[in-house]
């Protein structure tokens, strides 16, 4: 399903950016520390094997992959045992900042596994964070591609499961896997797919593509705000409704 552009000298795609700023999202475990190297091409940022986030603030990077110059942005992990939801949401919100003027994409990362509640409260918790406006400016990236069976690709992973279904047609169709561990190496023959090389420059295609669909705009601080301040809107209706619903009830 990713997308694919032609080259331009200096490494940029056909109407692609310049520069690229790429935010990550997921939740921990899901590997995006070790993705945001792998899409550098250095070990740049911290991460961990273990099941706790060692991502409690804003990780960012940047380094020059194929003569332009990328930085990704690592947030900290939604239900990390040491980010409470208190300091989750202004961590995540400085991540626009880290990336000023704003980031060109999100990569919204899942493992390959069979989809849990887990993973789907993740997504729910970004578009909550973000508004479903940031899906103009999403790629689904799935990590731990090795655990896809020999004869499966992540294109009938994902049409197996109507939930992933949804959220990859919400995201344009933009779809791509990698392995952090085992698929470092590039392969020829039949597995040659199977090569985070090969992976990386197809998901930098479908960022390219994404951004001439998207008329070289980013996503700003503006748009984050007025998500915020439409939740805020929301909590002050609530509280009057239930305030109306408690007088009433106190009433009778």
């Amino acid at each position: 399903m990713g997308m694919t552009g032609s080259k331009q000298a200096g490494g940029k795609q056909a109407g692609g950016s310049a520069d690229l700023r790429i935010v990550l999202l997921g939740k921990t475990g899901a590997g995006k520390s070790s993705t945001a190297n792998t899409i550098l091409g250095k070990k740049l940022l911290k991460y961990s094997c273990r099941a706790n986030s060692v991502t409690a603030t804003c990780q960012a990077a940047t380094n020059t992959v194929d003569g332009r110059k990328i930085t990704v942005v690592d947030t900290p992990g939604y239900f990390s045992t040491g980010c409470t939801d208190e300091k989750l949401k202004p961590e995540i919100a400085k991540c626009i900042i880290e990336c000023s003027p704003g980031p060109h994409a999100f990569l919204i990362v899942l493992p390959v596994r069979r989809n849990k509640e887990e993973e789907n409260k993740a997504v729910e918790e970004i578009l909550n964070m973000f508004g479903e406006g940031a899906l103009k400016y999403a790629v689904v990236l799935f990590t731990h591609g090795d655990q896809l069976d020999d004869d499966m690709t992540i294109q009938r992973f994902v049409g197996d499961n109507d939930h992933l279904k949804r959220l990859v047609q919400n995201c344009g169709n933009r779809l791509h896997v990698i392995d952090n561990k085992y698929w470092n190496n590039p392969t020829e023959g039949p597995d040659y797919e199977r090569s985070n090389a090969v992976q990386i420059k197809k998901l930098l295609n479908t960022i390219d593509q994404m951004v001439t669909q998207n008329r070289g705009k980013h996503y700003t601080s503006e748009m984050l705000q007025a998500v915020v301040q439409a939740t805020e809107e929301e909590m002050q209706v609530m509280q009057v409704l239930m305030q109306s619903f408690f007088k009433k009830t106190f009433k009778a």
